[in-house]
């Protein structure tokens, strides 16, 4: 029986020869093209972001990034359009916290949010604000909790059952043990005419949509769910000085299809990264209620696992099962 030996030439060879490809790949990318996919329509938020950073793709690369909305009430659709999608870096898609939410909420999808697609970075956190009708008897988070109970089944609005400001409530119901009850609507608008009607008690959304409310009187600010105040809204204080370690956040990022080479993936994160130190980011996403969060490829695939962990536990406490 004859062994063959390779020599160290050879190997040597094989190897700077798949380092200079890769590094090759990266130079020449993007010569194409790139697709963003948000997961949801025209003008939402997601939409939004994916249009704010191509536009800066395009400009720093000299090729088009172009945005693909895939309308859906789960995003189960773009997401995978997305995990099937070539793993070559023309294709990436803006993942959010729903996403996150629907990876826990149903038990078969044709994909999986950590195995089918790599991290690129994150892009920016929403935090949402606890506000009440002004007939309820509560200036801070501390009085509501003690109000509520005093008066089990309490109601609250959302804009759906599973949706970010739904699970933030939830969460919050964990952390302090009060008994209330949660009232889905078709979407945050809806939920918070009864809320200023009184129909139901409190809410949870995010800045932009209820800020006018808010500064018109029609609803009271109690608290913000992220661990700072937020540079938006300063005035009002977070939940987490009265529930110690409460935070939720609403949260974009960044993913391309699993396999993606990592030369690629690295510069993409490169040039995200770059953008959102920018002043001009800061400013931009102020008006979706967000604030720009860069992070390496590693720490977005934490942070992915560690939401779905968080996701996951509110979804099994409450009970919440796909509309």
């Amino acid at each position: 029986m004859r062994i063959f030996r390779t020599k160290p030439s050879v190997i040597l060879s094989v190897a700077f020869g798949l380092l200079f490809a890769t590094a090759a790949t990266a130079q020449s990318y993007p010569s194409r093209p790139i697709r963003i996919i948000a997961l949801s329509s025209p003008g939402s938020g997601p939409d939004i972001v994916g249009r704010l950073i191509g536009q800066k793709f395009t400009e720093a690369w000299g090729q088009q990034a172009i945005v693909d909305p895939r309308p859906s009430a789960t995003g189960i659709v773009g997401s995978e359009i997305a995990a099937r999608a070539t793993p070559d870096g023309y294709t990436v898609v803006i993942i959010t916290s729903q996403a996150a939410i629907v990876s826990v909420m149903y038990d078969k999808l044709n994909y999986d949010l950590e195995k089918d697609f790599a991290p690129i970075s994150l892009i920016a956190t929403t935090p949402f604000i606890l506000a009440v009708n002004p007939s309820v008897p509560a200036n801070s988070v501390k009085e509501l909790i003690a109000l509520a109970k005093s008066k089990p089944g309490m109601r609250y609005g959302s804009g759906g059952s599973g949706s970010p400001p739904h699970l933030s409530a939830e969460i919050f119901r964990s952390m302090t043990g009060i008994d209330i009850l949660h009232i889905p609507y078709k979407g945050i608008t809806p939920a918070m005419i009864d809320t200023v009607s009184g129909q139901v008690q409190f809410l949870f959304s995010v800045i932009p949509a209820i800020l006018p409310t808010i500064k018109s009187g029609k609803l009271r600010p109690l608290g913000i769910s992220s661990t700072k105040r937020s540079p938006l809204v300063p005035e009002i204080p977070t939940i987490a000085e009265t529930v110690a370690g409460y935070e939720f956040l609403g949260w974009y990022s960044l993913f391309a299809p699993a396999k993606t080479p990592q030369a690629v993936l690295g510069k993409i994160n490169g040039e995200l990264v770059k953008m959102l130190a920018t002043p001009e980011f800061k400013e931009r996403f102020s008006a979706l209620g967000a604030e720009p969060r860069s992070s390496t490829q590693q720490e977005l695939g934490k942070y992915l696992r560690e939401q779905r962990q968080k996701m996951r536990k509110a979804v099994k406490e409450s009970g919440t099962r796909p509309d």
